[in-house]
């Protein structure tokens, strides 16, 4: 665990330091901090590298001094001119415990969750999009380039298009990676097995901010990880690692706008927008999914008086331009993104859509009924929500957008949903969130309920207790086996040699790592398990990702003709400006259903290979001058 625990650090640490000198303290700080690292940390290294720096450890620490230094000096500004209210009080110190109490204990069984489905840190995710991320942190750690194309140079170089990609998450998992001299998996699952809690800490932020009863942010921190789509199937499928985070870190927007509304100024404005940025920096999806989330709260603000309707716009003009400024390596980089955009198929009926919705199962075997009864609680008592009330328009539009992109490829839908690539599963898991929220108000409700009816002599924290925990027994322990057994899919198989990256290859890359000299290239297929041979030993291979969109020119004509190598002068010349030495084949794949990529085949008895090393899964040979 020593992975996780400088994970912690890195994650948290700046951002505490820049929230405390905003003037942030309590939860609202404790809950800010992840997000305030990130904007942080994505910030910088873009323009680190515009400026020719590497972006390091030291550069994240000075970077964090720096965003701290301006936090300060903006705050005594604005005390100076006019020192704010203390937030009122709301939770007597009980409260506060009660409440913490019921976070530890999501965030212990989220933990457990995951690491049932991974089985240890170091376990190597087996999805498509995994390899990508793997890659770009070992790039960041190995090089220092936080540009916002330099991670996608391992697969896509020489003339490739470049390709953009938002990288705060891959910056600070190097900084993870170096401080702790950690393998890249055990980095990645660091990071993942954080998850959960970040999600539940948010919130319960949320809570808080919004003047919620203890029993709310209690009930919400259980609620928050016990939903298989929450964060889990995003960890199965791909894994989409930089989305789930921006998930777990989306209802921080809503916070950071709240307190800025209620009270405009240099130190609020700050914070918002380093909180929009984050959320950009970590995916450009997540800032659009940002939108959807706390939108409607402006909508509630407007409809409880119109007159705030023009204020609230003009004060966010400057966020919006402040934004765009600091963060326009960011947007211009999304808005220039050129990759063919196919979406997913639908996969439901709009009515089976809306089921899977409520019942809180997507394509497990059996719903989360407790989750359901909760959130039926939660729409009966909707009208207790208070300044939470907004939370119930969030549900239905985010609900309605899965439910769309799961039933329907019209154009329309297609051209809404392109952020997101039209993909059931990241609505699915927007959805969650404030569905989470209505089944914690559901408890929080019954609780309320039950106080109003038993005795006085009875204390209200006994009706809590019984109705939290037995909302845990319930659940079997908040589902923390069928959501382990949801990730497990993405890392683990009952017979290991059908992963799509067995151990034997694995062993065989590590192997090459111990052979390969400095600046040494290895030829190897697309398809197999081989592409995350960079990430794991920093030999830099021809494909090092499993995505066959506009490759190099190079890597088309090696995966093509290299068992020519011995009388194709082109593919000769294209090993030299490779720096190519050796060969790596892993298991073949069953998809696209050949062995292997054409120029690969039948490479055992060619006269300038000679094998060195084998094993069941795979193969290293040395390239025969």
């Amino acid at each position: 665990m020593l992975a996780a625990s400088i994970a912690i650090v890195v994650i948290v640490a700046p951002g505490l330091v820049i929230g405390l000198a905003a003037g942030l303290r309590g939860w609202v700080v404790a809950g800010m901090a992840p997000l305030l690292s990130y904007a942080a940390g994505g910030l910088t290294g873009p323009w680190a590298a515009a400026a020719g720096l590497p972006f390091t450890s030291l550069t994240y620490a000075g970077s964090a001094v720096v965003f701290a230094a301006i936090a300060f000096g903006v705050r005594r500004s604005t005390v100076r001119r006019r020192r704010p209210a203390p937030d009122p009080g709301l939770w007597a110190r009980r409260g506060h415990l009660a409440v913490l109490a019921c976070l530890l204990f999501a965030a212990a069984i989220g933990t457990a969750a995951v690491l049932f489905g991974l089985g240890r840190i170091g376990a190597l995710p087996q999805g498509f999009d995994a390899v990508y991320h793997g890659n770009a942190v070992r790039y960041i750690a190995a090089t220092g380039d936080g540009s916002l194309f330099g991670t996608g140079h391992v697969n896509w170089y020489g003339d490739a298009a470049p390709v953009f990609y938002p990288n705060a998450y891959h910056l600070l998992a190097a900084v993870t990676c170096r401080l702790g001299g950690v393998s890249i998996p055990e980095t990645l699952d660091a990071n993942t097995v954080l998850l959960p809690a970040l999600l539940a800490l948010s919130l319960v932020t949320l809570v808080r901010e919004f003047r919620g009863r203890a029993v709310l942010a209690g009930a919400v921190a259980l609620t928050a990880v016990a939903p298989v789509m929450g964060v889990y199937e995003s960890m199965s499928r791909g894994p989409l690692l930089p989305f789930a985070l921006g998930v777990a870190l989306t209802p921080l927007v809503a916070v950071a706008l709240r307190r800025y509304l209620e009270r405009p100024a240099p130190d609020t404005a700050l914070v918002l927008v380093l909180a929009a940025v984050g959320l950009l920096c970590i995916h450009s999806s997540t800032l659009f999914g940002g939108i959807l989330f706390a939108g409607p709260l402006l909508v509630q603000r407007w409809l409880a008086g119109w007159r705030r309707l023009g204020r609230d716009l003009l004060a966010l003009l400057p966020i919006a331009v402040v934004s765009l400024l600091v963060a326009w390596l960011q947007l211009f980089g999304a808005l220039g993104l050129a990759l063919p955009y196919y979406g997913w198929p639908s996969e439901y009926r709009a009515s089976t859509a809306l089921g899977a919705l409520l019942g809180f199962q997507h394509l497990e075997p059996h719903p989360q009924v407790w989750l359901s009864v909760a959130l039926f609680l939660g729409i009966v008592f909707f009208a207790r929500a208070g300044e939470l009330r907004w939370i119930g328009l969030t549900a239905v539009v985010t609900g309605l957008a899965y439910v769309a992109v799961a039933s329907s490829n019209t154009p329309i839908v297609m051209a809404l949903s392109r952020p997101w690539w039209d993909d059931p599963y990241r609505f699915f898991s927007m959805a969650a969130v404030p569905l989470s929220v209505l089944a914690a108000h559901g408890l929080a409700s019954t609780q309320a309920w039950l106080r109003d009816r038993l005795p006085s002599r009875v204390p209200p924290v006994a009706g809590a207790s019984v109705v939290l925990l037995g909302f845990v027994l319930l659940t079997n322990g908040l589902y923390v086996r069928s959501n382990g057994h949801q990730v497990y899919l993405g890392y683990q198989a009952a017979d290991p040699s059908t992963l799509r990256v067995t151990p034997g290859e694995q062993t065989a890359m590590t192997e090459l790592g111990s052979r390969a000299g400095p600046g040494e290239w290895a030829m190897n297929d697309r398809f197999d398990g081989t592409a995350w041979t960079y990430a794991l030993t920093g030999i830099r291979t021809v494909a090092a990702h499993f995505d066959e969109t506009s490759p190099p020119a190079d890597a088309v004509l090696l995966a093509n003709r290299f068992r020519n190598y011995s009388t194709d002068p082109a593919v000769r010349a294209a090993v030299r400006r490779l720096n190519i030495h050796w060969v790596i084949l892993g298991k073949p794949a069953t998809e696209p259903g050949h062995p292997y990529q054409p120029g690969l085949t039948g490479l055992a008895d060619e006269p300038f290979l000679r094998a060195v090393y084998r094993n069941p899964d795979a193969v290293i040979y040395r390239l025969v001058p």
